[in-house]
């Protein structure tokens, strides 16, 4: 039986695909057409495809057009923004992977170890694949993928790394990174390795041409792949929340309501005059920005209280609708967000929730549930 998330992921999804239909307005545009097209003229020129997914979506983040690409590079799956995804859950989706006859590696784009470790295991991948070259020659490798999955920062990462370990001078390149999808246009070449020399290309994010999974569309949008105007950050935010208040995410909270009045030192600074001697060190006081801590607790107390309080059944989608509702009004005050004009107000508190939950101030999440023949 379909549960509250489900409907609500179905609808977000119908909503994509209407824009499937329409394809200049932000779908499979004509730059993802061309791009596409030269990504797979490619791939048959290079060593190894690694192909980009997003570890909370490990399935739904599938760069679809490689299955219709006959080449004899070798691929690996790389699950990056795994910091965002739940850790289990990544290590059970790289087994899965591995029980398929496919190579796959969970990385952070942003944490140095972790590409030092990436870089290491290219290295090693590259040497296994021309043993008899000596360290005199060149690979090629490519990295693939849906828009927003981090393409591009890895790239950037993987050159920094391997240009400060082989100790070359001469001034970095740089790929063009962006938190909105779709903004590499070109194919880039950055060098990330000497002895031998490791050449990486960074492609533009390509989405598949035609939705058959609406679920998984809907969490393609909810992680970022497509630009939230498209779609809508309320329907965003429903979806987000629906999946928070059935998950156990939101338990790990309960402490914040012990001390519930945490938050009020915060305030009475924020509404001091400018004569208080409270020592302004200690709190920062830029109540519009909601990334600073202590708004952060008071968003997840908010939440917490909102589900964990709820005494009807959050399977049935109506129910499930009154608790999202509860739970906004309650942010736009966590938030510290004017009452007026309603809407706007409204849409403030869905545009920073989604904020939160896309930066990981709000737990980790594994959106793909395993096949059912995964096992």
């Amino acid at each position: 039986m379909p549960t509250a998330t489900n409907n609500i992921g179905r609808r977000l999804g119908g909503t994509v695909k209407k824009l499937a239909g329409n394809k200049g307005k932000g779908w499979f545009s004509p730059h993802m057409v061309a791009a596409a097209r030269a990504i797979a003229q490619r791939i048959p020129l290079v060593d190894l495809v690694l192909e980009i997914r997003d570890a909370r979506i490990p399935l739904s983040s599938e760069y679809e057009q490689l299955r219709h690409v006959s080449s004899s590079s070798q691929r690996v799956i790389v699950l990056n923004k795994m910091d965002l995804a739940d850790r289990s859950q990544v290590k059970e989706w790289m087994r899965y992977f591995e029980q398929r006859n496919c190579l796959s590696y969970g990385v952070n784009a942003h944490n140095k170890e972790d590409i030092t470790k990436l870089l290491n295991f290219i290295q090693a991948r590259v040497r296994e694949m021309r043993k008899d070259g000596g360290s005199n020659y060149t690979a090629k490798l490519m990295l693939i993928g849906i828009p927003n999955v981090g393409k591009s920062a890895l790239a950037n990462s993987l050159h920094l790394i391997g240009r400060t370990s082989a100790a070359e001078k001469g001034k970095l390149k740089h790929a063009v990174v962006s938190p909105l999808p779709g903004e590499t246009k070109d194919i880039s070449s950055l060098k990330i390795g000497s002895h031998p020399n490791i050449y990486v290309l960074d492609t533009p994010g390509i989405l598949p041409c035609e939705i058959t999974d609406f679920e998984a569309f809907a969490k393609l949008a909810l992680t970022g792949a497509v630009h939230d105007c498209l779609v809508g950050e309320k329907k965003l935010a429903h979806y987000y929340l629906s999946i928070l208040n059935l998950s156990d995410e939101y338990k790990k909270w309960a402490k914040l309501t012990i001390n519930e009045n945490d938050s009020s030192l915060v305030d009475q600074v924020l509404g001091c005059s400018g004569g208080s001697k409270v020592d302004a060190t200690r709190v920062k006081q830029y109540p519009t920005d909601h990334t600073q801590d202590f708004i952060v607790r008071d968003v997840r107390r908010t939440l917490y209280k909102a589900v964990s309080s709820f005494d009807s059944k959050l399977e049935d989608e109506n129910d499930m609708m009154r608790l999202i509702e509860a739970q906004i009004m309650g942010l736009r005050e966590a938030f510290r967000i004017p009452l007026e004009p309603e809407e706007d107000a409204y849409n403030m508190a869905c545009k920073k929730l989604l904020n939160l939950y896309r930066t990981g101030r709000l737990g980790r999440y594994t959106l793909d549930a395993f096949p059912v023949d995964a096992h």
